[in-house]
């Protein structure tokens, strides 16, 4: 471990260098019910509107075991990290961890912070990425007819889209978009709530034929979405740093993983229900054009058009410190931006998408890191049980990530965009 070199600190304010946190002054402390709130922001996205369509794939039972093993699972990696860095702040000379990538160094040095930012770099963009495939689809799917002016829907919203993204990706600091990160969850929320009574009442008139069984075949598919809708390891050391009662922050992630997974749970389940095997990657295009349902997409596409500039502002920091010497640089933004756009207009389908992302990225950043760090620096402490579990579950992460992005290319490159 790399003790020396994160335990230094300077009276004067340094260029941001490997060592130098991502996050500045404290925000003030949170109560329970405030951190469960924050939790449920950080986990919750579009990534659920693709369940439905997830669990048409795998069946509704394996669904929802992969729904709830991977809750399980993320809980268990996220308190690796929460414990990592309590273990570590402990001991006399160590600087405030602050980050992910804080942690990341004070265990591996820089090589540690090279893994994690890059991790959280194709993460976030392959997030925006997501969100650009969501609006244009659901755009397309509201628009009649598959071309306008002889370009494709879909391109041609993505690239509607792209100077506005190019604007707002351009504002230095994010504070004024910040009161649009409450507005997306609202409508999150409304969306999803408006989903499930649709899906109630076509259950009651007429349930769809259903599995409970996909194959195993599809069994890394389904886990990749899985883990994409859990994705939110990398919030969990500031919302602990930002608790009040620390000793019941576990208490407190483990309620709200367990809420999350229930409603991930329910969300894919009556989806599914309600149209079997004729539900799309995006459930809410299954609705047709009522006013209702344009309106709760409609909402959904304001939601992500605003969320994308948040989501990508991560990626910004940690490029700008690397490439600019933490100096803010608009060409770099509208580069990224453009090949976010690139990319979203080759990919056919959201929740295929969402697989990929999940496996090739997210079980990295949630399972495989978390264990690998608590592993080199409680080796000496653990038993042989110890050791096993956190090698079992790095293992675990490397065959889901394998094989769920061989599965989730397979099933993007089969496809006609």
């Amino acid at each position: 471990m790399v003790y020396e070199k994160a335990s230094s600190s300077n009276a004067l304010s340094p260029p941001p260098g490997e060592d130098t946190p991502l996050l500045g002054k404290a925000p003030p402390l949170s109560s329970q019910p405030k951190t469960f709130a924050n939790v449920f922001i950080a986990v919750v996205g579009a990534g659920v509107l693709g369940l439905p369509y997830c669990f048409k794939r795998t069946g509704w039972l394996m669904g929802l075991l992969m729904i709830f093993s991977v809750a399980a699972l993320t809980y268990h990696c996220m308190m690796l990290l929460v414990h990592t860095r309590r273990k570590l702040e402990s001991l006399t000379g160590f600087s405030k961890i602050n980050s992910f990538g804080d942690l990341g160094f004070t265990v591996c040095g820089p090589i540690g912070r090279v893994v994690v930012d890059v991790t959280i770099v194709l993460s976030q963009a392959g997030f925006c990425v997501g969100y650009l495939i969501f609006i244009a689809n659901t755009l397309a799917n509201l628009y009649v007819g598959s071309s306008i002016w002889g370009l494709s829907a879909k391109g041609l919203y993505i690239w509607g889209c792209f100077p506005f993204q190019l604007g707002l990706n351009s504002i230095k600091r994010l504070t004024h978009l910040a009161p649009l990160s409450i507005f997306a969850d609202v409508i999150d929320l409304g969306a999803m709530g408006v989903v499930m009574v649709e899906d109630l009442d076509i259950i009651l008139n007429n349930m769809s034929e259903v599995r409970a069984f996909g194959g195993l075949s599809i069994f890394f598919y389904g886990m990749g979405v899985a883990v994409y809708g859990f994705e939110g390891v990398g919030m969990v050391l500031p919302l602990e740093s930002e608790t009040q009662d620390k000793a019941k922050f576990g208490q407190v992630l483990a309620i709200s993983m367990a809420f999350i997974a229930l409603m991930y749970g329910g969300f894919g389940t009556l989806g599914y229900f309600a149209f079997g095997e004729n539900v799309k990657d995006i459930v809410t295009a299954n609705f047709g054009k009522g006013l209702i349902s344009t309106l709760v997409q409609l909402g959904l596409c304001i939601n992500l058009f605003f969320t994308f500039p948040l989501m990508m502002n991560p990626v910004y920091e940690i490029v700008e410190r690397r490439f600019r010497g933490g100096n803010y640089c608009i060409w770099s933004r509208w580069l990224l931006v453009l090949v976010v756009s690139l990319i979203a207009l080759l990919v056919p389908n959201f929740t295929d998408f969402l697989s990929l992302v999940g496996s090739s990225i997210c079980c990295t950043l949630a399972f495989i890191l978390p264990s690998l760090f608590h592993l080199v620096v409680f080796k000496e402490e653990m038993g042989w049980k110890g050791w096993s579990l956190d090698v079992g579950v790095v293992a675990l992460g490397a065959i889901l990530g394998i094989s769920g992005t061989w599965y989730a290319l397979a099933e993007i490159l089969s496809l006609k965009p």
